[in-house]
C-alpha cells in the first residue's frame, strides 16, 4: 500500500480561493508518490465555503470536510484536523496559496531521508509589508530568548511532520493553543526546504496587527514564565534604588540641612512605581486568565458536521 499524505487545510471564508486552491493542489499531489487526503476545516465561515467544500467533496473523497459549528480560530481548526487526520506524513497548508505547494515534493524527499519534521522556511517576505516583517523578527527573536521551545525563524505553520510527532501533539491538552510553539515542542530531527513567499492571490487576510500582537502574547505566556519572573527583579531593583535614594536623602538631612523635595521629582517616581505595578498585574491576569480556561476544561472546538470520514 502506498504511504498516505494527509494536508490539513484551515478555512474562514475563503470561497473566492477555493476553486483555485484545489486545482493547484490537485496537480500538485498528482505527481507525488503518495496517496492522499486534505482535510479542510471551515472554522464557521460567513460565505459560501462550506458549500463549495461539500461540492468538492462529492468530486473527490479524498476531500474530506469538518464544519465547527462557530468560528473556533485557526489554532482550534488546525488542531481539529491533526485529531481526524491519519496520514503516514501530515503537512499544514493555508488556503491562500501564499505557501507554495510546489515544494511539497521536496519536503517529502527530506522526509524519506530520515527527517521527521521539514520545516518550510520564507527566504523572501517581499509579499508583507515592512511593518509586518520587522514585527514578525521582532517576536521570532524574543520567543526564543525567553522560550525553552525554539521556533525557527521565518517558519510559519507551513511544514511535513511525520505521523509520530503529530502523535505527540495530540497529546498535548492545553486549550489555550498556540500552534507554532505546540508543533516545535515535541522536538525530533528536523531540517529545512526554503521557499519566497507569493502575494496572496485571492481573499484578504483575517488577521490585524491587534490580533497579531494578541497572538504573540499568547504564544509567549504559553511557552514562559519569565516575563512574570521579570517582576521579582524588577521590584528587587526598584527597592535598591529606593533604598539607596532614602540613604542620600538622610545624608544629606544630617551633613546638608533638610532638603524640600520637589513634587516633580515625587510624581515621576510615583507615576514610574505605579505603572511598574499595573503593568504586572495585568501580567498576572493574563496568566491567570490561562489557569482560569484549563481549568473549565472546555473542548477546544465543536464539530457541527464531517463529510468523508468513515470514523473519527
Amino acid at each position: 500500500m502506498k504511504q498516505l499524505l494527509s494536508l490539513i487545510v484551515p478555512m474562514y471564508n475563503e470561497e473566492e480561493g477555493i476553486a483555485n486552491f484545489f486545482s493547484v493542489m490537485e496537480n500538485v499531489l498528482a505527481s507525488v508518490d503518495m496517496d492522499y487526503e486534505i482535510i479542510c476545516v471551515d472554522d464557521g465561515s460567513k460565505d459560501n465555503t462550506l458549500a463549495l467544500l461539500k461540492q468538492k467533496n462529492i468530486e473527490n473523497n479524498r476531500i474530506k470536510v469538518i464544519a465547527f459549528s462557530r468560528n473556533f480560530g485557526k489554532e482550534a481548526a488546525m488542531t481539529a484536523a491533526i485529531d481526524y487526520c491519519s496520514g503516514d506524513a501530515i503537512i499544514p497548508i493555508d488556503a491562500d496559496l501564499q505557501d507554495p505547494p510546489e515544494i511539497i515534493g521536496e519536503m517529502i524527499n527530506q522526509w524519506r531521508a530520515g527527517f521527521d519534521v521539514v520545516y518550510g522556511k520564507r527566504v523572501s517576505r517581499d509579499g508583507d509589508t515592512m511593518m509586518k516583517r520587522n514585527t514578525a523578527g521582532w517576536f521570532y527573536r524574543l520567543f526564543n530568548r525567553v522560550s525553552d521551545v525554539k521556533i525557527p525563524e521565518n517558519v510559519g505553520d507551513y511544514r511535513l511532520m511525520d505521523k509520530k510527532v503529530v502523535i505527540a501533539i495530540r497529546q498535548l491538552p492545553e486549550k489555550d493553543r498556540f500552534m507554532k510553539g505546540l508543533f516545535c515542542w515535541p522536538g525530533f530531527r528536523s531540517t529545512t526546504v526554503e521557499f519566497v513567499r507569493q502575494n496572496r492571490e485571492q481573499g484578504t487576510t483575517k488577521f490585524n496587527y491587534w490580533k497579531l500582537w494578541n497572538f504573540a502574547l499568547s504564544g509567549i505566556t504559553s511557552f514562559s514564565t519569565i516575563p512574570i519572573r521579570m517582576g521579582v527583579y524588577l521590584g528587587l531593583s526598584v527597592s535598591a534604588l529606593a533604598f539607596i535614594y532614602g540613604l542620600i536623602t538622610i545624608l544629606k538631612a544630617l551633613f546638608g540641612g533638610p532638603d524640600v523635595p520637589g513634587y516633580a521629582s515625587l510624581m515621576t517616581i510615583m507615576l514610574f512605581v505605579g505603572g511598574i505595578q499595573l503593568f504586572f498585574m495585568g501580567l498576572m491576569g493574563e496568566y491567570i486568565g490561562r489557569i482560569y480556561k484549563e481549568v473549565k476544561n472546555r473542548p477546544i472546538y465543536y464539530v457541527a458536521e464531517e463529510l468523508g470520514f468513515t470514523k473519527k
